[in-house]
């Protein structure tokens, strides 16, 4: 190729890469904005003065107990989407699903019926316990859903695979009600915790979490190479150098984490693992080095103006963070899957 004809494909790339910038600058401004508006909206009406007394740490007590309970809210609404964002974003990767989630998929489900096991028959009761049954309930489900669905001829084909997640889905989330019913001192807590929400947030509860937020993000990230190669196919990727079977494993453990992690202290938020990985697909291309980062911080957008929204139109209640992404994430799981064609299922 002579250096006139590369030229213009030079320019392209270029173009491309200040237009994802150029998104990466929007994202950060809304991941802002949304945070401001997490601190300065709620179901109870405050003064911009009263909330900037405590954020300086004034004497102003209106001011520092909306700040004590909306800021540590706040962090672990971007925390958890950031999680759930891109734990999607990965489980699509390494099933090759589109419709992939890990709400869709039944990870989630098997979390939570790991923490209800361990709470009703083991009197678990402390967070670590939880962190640590949450993520080893969301490895299994992710194990069980990827053998069932690649079982009979054609392997794991994205149309087994959701229909393996639906099924696990419901069948533990049916087993876990079982598990409460006759649990009337867990029962209330438990059935709370089982929408999805962040409202409870405080920084005791926030920071046992991080170092496996922090594994999972790592594991995550570093496996985009991987994913990208995985996308052309097993055998593509293998001539092209990649252990298969040890990329896929790595990039799940990173979505397990991720996944474990937020279902044991939020409870199972679900869709914002489907919506957000398809929307940044949109503003920055498949490739994974850039549509990780993205569904990172897109997620945390996503979940903390959900739980703003949530805050707001039920005054002087509120709905539950779950809830809200739901209402959002059905109607487009419903337009991906009408977007599929047949072969591709």
């Amino acid at each position: 190729m002579t250096v006139a004809a590369a030229l213009p494909a030079i320019g392209a790339i270029r173009r491309t890469r200040r237009t994802r910038l150029g998104w990466l600058a929007a994202v950060l401004g809304l991941l802002a904005l949304s945070a401001l508006l997490s601190v300065g909206l709620g179901t109870r009406e405050v003064g911009l003065s009263d909330i900037a007394a405590g954020l300086r740490g004034g004497s102003d007590t209106i001011g520092q107990a909306v700040v004590a309970v909306r800021v540590p809210r706040t962090v672990l609404g971007a925390l958890a989407g950031a999680a759930l964002g891109l734990a999607g974003a990965v489980m699509q990767g390494v099933t090759r699903n589109p419709l992939a989630d890990p709400g869709i998929l039944g990870v989630n489900a098997g979390a939570a019926m790991a923490v209800v096991i361990g709470m009703a028959w083991f009197g678990m009761a402390t967070l670590h316990a939880f962190l640590w049954t949450a993520i080893l309930g969301a490895g299994l489900a992710a194990c069980l859903v990827y053998v069932i669905g690649s079982l009979g001829p054609g392997g794991a084909t994205p149309l087994k695979l959701a229909l393996a997640g639906a099924a696990t889905a419901i069948a533990t989330t049916s087993l876990t009600t079982a598990i409460i019913l006759p649990r009337n001192d867990i029962a209330g807590g438990v059935r709370s915790w089982q929408i999805g929400g962040i409202g409870g947030a405080t920084w005791e509860a926030i920071v046992p979490c991080l170092p496996f937020l922090l594994a999972g993000l790592v594991l995550s990230l570093t496996s985009a190479r991987s994913l990208n190669l995985l996308a052309l196919g097993d055998h593509t990727a293998a001539g092209l150098g990649a252990r298969v079977a040890r990329a896929r494993a790595t990039a799940a453990l990173g979505a397990v984490l991720l996944c474990g992690a937020t279902t044991a202290i939020c409870g199972p938020i679900g869709f914002v693992g489907l919506v957000v990985p398809h929307l940044c697909r949109l503003l920055v291309g498949p490739d994974h080095h850039w549509l990780l980062p993205f569904s990172a911080l897109t997620g945390a957008v996503l979940l903390i103006l959900a739980d703003v929204l949530g805050r707001i139109v039920a005054r002087p209640s509120e709905l539950d963070v779950g809830i809200v992404t739901a209402l959002v994430g059905a109607p487009v799981f419903i337009w991906i899957v009408r977007q599929r064609r047949p072969r591709d299922l």
